[in-house]
């Protein structure tokens, strides 16, 4: 049996300031692939950002939907523990931690505020599934025991990092959960005002959540932040538009700057 491909590849964002982002991004590990006035791709192992300059652009303001964080998912955890060395000598947004039960995660703000998540998997066999739904919890992490992890120190993202989940605020919990749910994706965890689903027994490719308020704003062009992110799965076209105005490309060939 052919295991299916990883659902999540690539990530664009809309940004105010083309250069300063791709500065930030490649000191933080990510590798330039081509840029040019009007944007820049750079590579994190598998993922692809794709970062879009956003002519006359304003910053986003509360109360919208959107990203909450784009998730990079290193494939061992000494990776993480070399990560996290590194972001102590660098000057990062760091913006916290948690060991989250099947998974040991870091936070950070990239300049504009967009969020970004950093982490390591646990093994999957020690994951605690009780009728579909996946035990998770936001626990203190050990930052000490983390960095004293044996192995090579920080070298940019290695081969083998994945985008893990794509974790975005919403307006309609219920009506969002109906859309993904469409794309075949299963709910793994209600955690009332946050909610995660996944494909293939994952934990969750996506998340959604209320931290900006029900009722808020839908994306919209002139704003920065997301603007897309790709799934490598059958969605009936090209591309669509999630309820918040997020959309979602069927990967196919991979776009160049412009």
């Amino acid at each position: 049996m052919t295991a299916k491909p990883w659902p999540l590849r690539e990530v664009t964002l809309k940004v105010l300031d083309l250069r300063a982002q791709t500065a930030f991004y490649e000191s933080f590990g990510l590798q330039v692939q081509e840029r040019s006035k009007r944007g820049a791709v750079l590579a994190a192992g598998d993922v692809s950002l794709h970062l879009k300059q956003l002519p006359g652009g304003k910053q986003r303001p509360p109360r919208t939907a959107g990203l909450y964080h784009f998730a990079l998912l290193l494939p061992e955890r000494q990776s993480l523990g070399a990560f996290l060395r590194a972001a102590y000598l660098n000057q990062w947004h760091f913006v916290g931690s948690a060991d989250h039960l099947v998974s040991e995660s870091l936070y950070f703000y990239d300049p504009e505020g967009n969020g970004i998540e950093v982490y390591a998997d646990r093994p999957r066999e020690s994951w605690d599934w009780s009728d579909g739904s996946v035990r998770m919890a936001t626990w203190a992490l050990d930052l000490d025991e983390l960095t004293q992890l044996p192995g090579s120190e920080w070298n940019g993202f290695p081969a083998g990092t994945r985008l893990g989940h794509m974790h975005l605020t919403v307006s309609d919990l219920d009506r969002s959960q109906k859309f993904y749910e469409s794309l075949g994706m299963n709910l793994t965890l209600d955690w009332e005002t946050f909610r995660f689903m996944a494909w293939d027994g994952y934990h969750h490719h996506v998340a959604i959540n209320l931290v900006e308020g029900r009722k808020a704003a839908a994306v919209t062009a002139e704003i920065s932040g997301l603007e897309s992110f790709s799934i490598e799965r059958q969605m009936g076209q090209g591309k669509i538009v999630d309820p918040n105005g997020v959309a979602l490309k069927q990967l196919g060939a991979v776009r160049k700057a412009s």
